[in-house]
């Protein structure tokens, strides 16, 4: 073993090297590059701001008494939405919410707008700000889904608010619009926020009742017509669906990777099936709550 004033020494010799080292580099302001990888294949793109929306003409009987359904095509502009067999979601949905408008028209008695009806993109916010700045009576957001490389899933799913999703979407509501709204003829002005978010709470829970109502009515009048998937009826945190004095409902209305379907849903044939069954259940909703006069719908 080497004596240890040999080994002090050298520990010595090894720091004032260190220290002799680290002044040359501090003169010299040398630098660690930081690497590069990474920065130059990162895509980035500007998302459109929440701004006010032009609101959609209504069609169909000029009464203003008459029940309003604003129907809303999902997706659209830079949002294709899912694909599939040559298909892009957002076309698919626009012809279907004409052919269901269309309907609606024909058969009178009711009026209908549609959220978007072009090839252009709108925040999930102002699709159903739409339908509450029109004072709908009814709000059908249609869409559809993709089962990725498995082209053997197929069917419809009926969409309502879940629960959870309700009570914290009522609370964020009331914070957002800071107690300066109505809900059901409700006024919240002067409110505090608790009890705003109590009183938004209340409307959301009457609405879900409407909308399970509704979907309901989607899936009876469907059966024999339409495809549904094995679990038909579904409750999500979707965004699009918040709105607290709409009753609201997303329909799923098929699988465009499968080919069947998305043949079915992309002919005139299919689209006009579509719309009929819609059409009916549209009615008979309304005319349960006594909304359509008599003899105008079941």
């Amino acid at each position: 073993m080497a004596p240890p004033h040999r080994i002090t020494a050298a520990a010595a010799i090894a720091v004032a090297a260190l220290v002799l080292a680290g002044a040359v580099l501090s003169m010299l302001d040398w630098r660690i590059p930081a690497p590069s990888f990474g920065r130059d294949y990162v895509l980035r793109t500007e998302l459109p701001e929440a701004t006010a929306v032009d609101l959609p003409a209504v069609a169909g009987t000029g009464d203003d008494r008459r029940p309003l359904v604003v129907i809303d095509p999902g997706h659209g502009g830079h949002d294709p939405g899912a694909s599939g067999q040559g298909l892009q979601e957002k076309t698919l949905v626009l012809e279907l919410a004409r052919a269901l408008r269309d309907e609606l028209i024909e058969q009178g008695g009711l009026r209908v707008a549609l959220t978007r009806e072009d090839d252009r993109y709108l925040l999930l916010e102002e699709r159903f700000e739409i339908a509450r700045r029109l004072d709908a009576d009814l709000f059908l957001s249609i869409h559809a889904d993709s089962a990725g490389e498995s082209s053997e899933v197929a069917g419809a799913s009926i969409y309502t608010l879940s629960n959870q999703a309700s009570s914290e979407a009522a609370r964020r509501f009331a914070e957002r619009e800071n107690a300066s709204d109505r809900i059901n003829g409700q006024d919240l002005s002067g409110q505090s926020d608790s009890v705003s978010a109590i009183l938004v709470e209340l409307s959301q829970r009457r609405t879900q009742g409407q909308s399970d109502a509704f979907a309901r009515l989607i899936e009876r009048e469907g059966e024999g017509s339409l495809r549904f998937h094995p679990q038909a009826r579904r409750a999500a945190a979707l965004k699009v669906l918040r709105a607290p004095d709409v009753p609201s409902v997303l329909f799923e209305s098929g699988f465009i990777t499968n080919e069947r379907e998305a043949q079915r849903l992309s002919s005139a044939e299919g689209r006009q099936r579509f719309a009929e069954v819609m059409a009916r259940a549209i009615r008979i909703y309304f005319a349960r709550s006594g909304e359509l006069t008599a003899g105008a719908g079941e």
